[in-house]
């Protein structure tokens, strides 16, 4: 199925890379998987992908330096990136943003709630 959308999610947490795998991939979606913020990079950068479901406290590179060098080099060819975060999104925006994220989603999260988001940014796509 040559239309579905390639979502990377990446996360240190191994079982909610597993949660949103599986649930991803019943929503029809490609999920590639990276497990800590230098390997979301190398994977965004090298990797035809839809969005980037990135956690902000990663190893090695934090999800808001992923962001913003996907976006600052990839321009208009980079991937949607949404954000998740334990912190607080109120005060997280601005910050989010500014390093090239579309969206930011608070953790602990309903896949209800994913699903919505998801659905609001590749509708805009």
């Amino acid at each position: 199925m040559a239309d579905r959308k390639r979502i990377l999610v990446a996360d240190d947490d191994p079982d909610l890379v597993d949660l949103l795998k599986m649930d991803l991939a019943n929503q029809g979606y490609e999920v590639l998987v990276a497990m800590n913020g230098k390997e979301a990079l190398q994977m965004a950068m090298g990797e035809k992908i839809d969005l980037v479901l990135l956690d902000v406290m990663m190893p090695y590179i934090d999800g808001y330096h992923v962001a913003y060098e996907v976006t600052s080099k990839l321009g208009s060819g980079a991937p949607m990136i949404m954000l998740m975060t334990s912190r607080d999104t109120a005060r997280e925006k601005g910050i989010a943003i500014m390093s090239g994220a579309a969206e930011v989603l608070q953790k602990p999260f309903e896949m209800d709630a994913l699903h919505r988001k998801l659905a609001e940014i590749f509708a805009k796509t």
